[in-house]
Formats: structure tokens, C-alpha cells, sequence
């Protein structure tokens, strides 16, 4: 069964880091590519962070540029986004996904959605 899990979410202060990781198992996502979305309470799924698995096509999204970073490890199994000076805004579940378009800002045709991992930013 193909299957993308993530985790490391959890209840952060602002100004702190969370790393948030992404394991893909049952079949070979090596064809594509990996982005994170995220989706506040009332609004609507938007794309923050994608990669190819060899690491030379990167996306941030401007509102976390400089602070987030999205990498991949070695064996192309797990995807990372690594999270810091978190902010308030930066709240809301964030979802892995396996895509077979990932042009600049685009992610699309998306093959497979993890379940999601809770992020919360708040003092």
C-alpha cells in the first residue's frame, strides 16, 4: 500500500523550530516530486515547500523564505522540512504530497496526500 506519513508537529513558542518529516514506503516516489502544503483553520490548502528527490529543484514560498528549508535524505525515502523562527501564522496542518508536476510555484497532479501533522504556534 503506498503511504506517505508524517510527523513532527506539535505545539511550539514563536521564535522556536519544529522539523517535520515526511516517510514515503510502498513504491519508488523517485518519478516524483515532494511538497508540503499547509492549511489553516478557515482557509484554504496552500503550497509551501517542494523538491525534487535529487535535490536540485527547490520551491519556498515567499512568506517562509529564510526561514524554512525543505530537504530529502539519501536512500529517497524520507522528505524534511525543517522549520525555524516560527510564527503565530505559520499555524495549521501541514500535509505531505507525492506530485508528478513541480514547475517553479506549481505542484500538481498529485498522486498521493499524507494524513497531515498539527502545527501550533503559540506562547
Amino acid at each position: 500500500q503506498v503511504q506517505l506519513v508524517e510527523s513532527g508537529g506539535g505545539l511550539v513558542q514563536p521564535g522556536g523550530s519544529l522539523r517535520l518529516s515526511c516517510a514515503a514506503s510502498g513504491r519508488t516516489f523517485s518519478t516524483y516530486a515532494m511538497g508540503w502544503f499547509r492549511q489553516a483553520p478557515g482557509k484554504e490548502r496552500e503550497f509551501v515547500a517542494g523538491i525534487n528527490w535529487s535535490g536540485s529543484r527547490t520551491f519556498l514560498r515567499d512568506s517562509v523564505k529564510g526561514r524554512f528549508t525543505i530537504s530529502t535524505d539519501n536512500a529517497k525515502t524520507t522528505v524534511y522540512l525543517q522549520m525555524n523562527s516560527l510564527k503565530p501564522e505559520d499555524t495549521a496542518n501541514y500535509y505531505c504530497a507525492a506530485g508528478r508536476i513541480f514547475s517553479g510555484s506549481f505542484f500538481g497532479a498529485i498522486a498521493v496526500w499524507g494524513k497531515g501533522t498539527l502545527v501550533t504556534v503559540s506562547s
